[in-house]
């Protein structure tokens, strides 16, 4: 295929790393790429041309960084991917300003504004009649003397999770799971006394492990319709700190009531380029609760691609060819895992899951996106050795065995 494009992604995690890979196994594409820091999978990878810039994520370093990228290809289509909610943001708030040569597949800024804010977003979901669970919004300026309308445990997070990690402190972490009022409100105190003047959200804990949570990838094309879907059930995540809810491994299924729920919430709304959504199973009401929107491909994209619907080819069919796609749930079956298979089976706990992992291992339908043949050196892969490694440790920390 002759080169029409280039992708420009931005961050430097493996969300970005599975981007360039999907786009370099589709079409043989280098990707470049602006991440904060020279580490991380994209550091000295040959799929991705990737520059550490620390104020990548500024409006004004990254206004200019898209420009002068813009115009050194100005003969060449730019594909803006955002792969982090603050670039995310900043794709969607410089629609207006961009270079004529570049796409940004996004939403604009007041819609994304409303999903990337969880209070907002629920009040969405309340609006549409999309499960969520049971919520209590609370307020920097709110008493910290608390009545909750229902028991714990009690799970905590900020709804502003850009402006929240702009405020670190000792104790920070992602969510918290605590089981009284009291504690709830100690969390409250912290995350307040860092300078986060954002509310929030309070929620009662849905029970049940890691493997009662599903991840849903969609893509709505330029005219807000969308063309694919595919549901994953997550069987473990990560239980580090700041890593906490990440996917570790992933086994792709169906569930269509669950997918037209959201695909006529999306549409509705007139979403457009992708979107992810975290959701747990509910036992005690047989409900699927739809945590948060992340209006981009998840950091654990890679498990569609793995499944057959690669999503560099969704944006490339959609904005490079003007085709008009028709809309697909994802069928295949795909077991997506970033941490060692010995990890995967001595914490993921579901025999019956265990038993598919094994099948799907042994039909070759098994995909880190991390071990990339083409993408390979001696150094790249003392690297990933000592990635995998570390996830030993990390989860006989956390988890214990």
């Amino acid at each position: 295929m002759e080169t029409k494009f280039i992708p420009l992604l931005f961050a430097g995690d493996i969300n970005v790393y599975s981007v360039a890979r999907a786009f370099h196994q589709a079409y043989g594409i280098v990707s470049y790429g602006y991440g904060k820091y020279p580490t991380g999978p994209c550091h000295n990878s040959k799929i991705i041309r990737y520059t550490a810039n620390e104020k990548a994520d500024e409006q004004e370093t990254f206004l200019r960084l898209v420009t002068e990228f813009a115009e050194a290809h100005a003969q060449t289509t730019v594909l803006l991917i955002g792969c982090g909610d603050s670039y995310v943001q900043l794709c969607s708030e410089n629609k207006d300003r961009l270079p004529e040569n570049v796409i940004a597949p996004y939403i604009g800024s007041e819609l994304m504004n409303e999903l990337i804010h969880k209070e907002k977003f629920y009040q969405l979901c309340e609006k549409m009649g999309v499960d969520y669970p049971q919520t209590f919004v609370h307020h920097p300026e709110d008493s910290l003397t608390l009545s909750l309308p229902f028991g714990g445990p009690f799970i905590v997070k900020p709804s502003n999770g850009i402006e929240y990690w702009r405020h670190p402190y000792a104790s920070q972490k992602k969510v918290y799971k605590v089981e009284t009022e009291k504690q709830v409100a100690q969390v409250l105190t912290d995350i307040y006394a860092s300078g986060y003047r954002d509310s929030v959200i309070i929620q009662n804990f849905i029970p049940g492990d890691d493997s009662y949570m599903r991840v849903l990838t969609s893509y709505s094309d330029r005219n807000g319709k969308v063309k694919m879907m595919c549901l994953g059930h997550v069987l473990l995540e990560e239980h580090t700190p700041h890593g906490i809810g990440n996917h570790a491994v992933i086994l792709t299924e169906r569930n269509p009531q669950l997918e037209e729920a959201l695909k006529r919430l999306l549409e509705e709304l007139h979403f457009v380029g992708f979107s992810n959504f975290d959701i747990k199973y509910d036992q005690r009401d047989n409900t699927y609760r739809v945590f948060e929107i992340n209006t981009r491909q998840g950091r654990s994209n890679f498990y569609v691609t793995g499944a057959g619907a690669n999503i560099a080819e969704y944006l490339v069919r959609d904005y490079i060819e003007g085709e008009e796609l028709s809309f697909r749930a994802v069928e295949e079956e795909s077991l997506w895992m970033v941490v060692p298979k010995g990890v995967a089976f001595r914490y993921v706990k579901d025999e019956a899951a265990k038993a598919d992992m094994r099948r799907l291992i042994g039909e070759g339908k098994a995909v880190n996106p991390l071990f990339y043949a083409p993408d390979s050196s001696m150094s790249k892969k003392i690297r990933l050795l000592k990635n995998q490694l570390g996830h030993y440790a990390k989860y006989k920390k956390y988890l214990g065995k």
